[in-house]
């Protein structure tokens, strides 16, 4: 894997799958990056061009006042989606990015962690539609990366 070194994923999955969802909880995240939608937005759209994948549209969302600081943004592609939502105060950011077709949603979340520190990242890995010839194994698949494992 290119952002931690270590093989991604614990278990290998069949091809028969329609898609590929992976749930990315980042925590120990800078506070500026927590509040930064427009740039995350910007990286999220444009890790998702650099993958393959085609943008549709995009929007973002910037709380405050009465709710908690942070953000909630979202990517929308041919292939599928790409969210984000923020908890500034507890340096969280939840990142969801989810393909069909020929775009590797891990390609998508290597150029994510090559132009952003997300901090300590968990990503768990959900094949969708599991078609005949495809594993149809429940669960997910899990890698954990901390911070140091990248510097």
């Amino acid at each position: 894997c290119k952002w931690c070194g270590a093989a991604l994923w614990v278990k290998g999955w069949g091809v028969g799958e329609k898609g590929k969802h992976l749930l990315i909880d980042c925590r120990n995240v800078a506070r500026e990056i927590c509040l930064d939608d427009k740039r995350v937005l910007n990286v999220l759209a444009r890790s998702a061009e650099k993958a393959g994948a085609n943008v549709l549209s995009q929007v973002r969302y910037k709380f405050g006042s009465d709710s908690p600081p942070g953000f909630a943004i979202a990517v929308l592609l041919d292939e599928s989606h790409c969210t984000a939502h923020s908890y500034a105060d507890l340096g969280l950011v939840a990142l969801d990015i989810f393909t069909c077709g020929n775009t590797e949603p891990r390609a998508v979340l290597d150029h994510v962690l090559a132009e952003l520190d997300l901090g300590d990242v968990e990503v768990r890995e959900l094949p969708r539609f599991a078609t005949e010839g495809g594993k149809k194994e429940r669960g997910f698949r899990q890698q954990r990366r901390v911070a140091a494992a990248i510097s």
